[in-house]
């Protein structure tokens, strides 16, 4: 997903306690440099931050980045001259989402709600098919004995 021009992630949400994969195709890849470093941090104070060269391939520069229990994301890249992309000077900043609330059921597994919303509707298909069944062994019987007469305007 490319949610900045030129930096892409692996995943649609950035989620907290997560690992995304980062790819940069921004001006230091199109100017062919050999070695680009990402400096990041978290949150507004750029907490617990790090210095790590990204892998060039012909997609880009990669890197894959452990999201910690922050609220931001925040990054710039440099390169091999010390020449800075820091977004002109606003860095890169990216909201982390709060991991999905999940469900606690009787067996003390945690289900998440897109688990529930899936047991929903097998329940529904399960009582779909049982009625079905039901008729089936209700009518079926009646239909090829001939005992079964259809209600008709006269029979009322």
């Amino acid at each position: 997903m490319e949610l900045v021009k030129n930096i892409f992630f692996n995943t649609d949400k950035l989620i907290e306690n997560s690992r995304v994969k980062i790819s940069y195709t921004g001006k230091f890849f199109q100017d062919n440099s050999q070695e680009v470093t990402i400096h990041y941090g978290f949150g507004n104070n750029w907490e617990n931050l790090h210095d790590e060269k990204m892998v060039k391939t012909e997609l880009g520069f990669q890197i894959e980045v452990d999201l910690g229990e922050f609220e931001t994301f925040n990054f710039c890249f440099c390169n091999e001259k010390n020449e800075w992309d820091n977004n002109d000077g606003s860095n890169y900043s990216f909201l982390i989402e709060k991991k999905p609330v999940e469900l606690i059921t009787l067996d003390d597994e945690p289900v998440s709600l897109g688990s529930a919303r899936k047991l929903r509707k097998t329940y529904i298909w399960s009582k779909k098919i049982r009625l079905a069944v039901y008729k089936i062994i209700t009518y079926l019987p009646k239909i090829i004995s001939g005992n079964y007469k259809r209600k008709t305007a006269t029979n009322k």
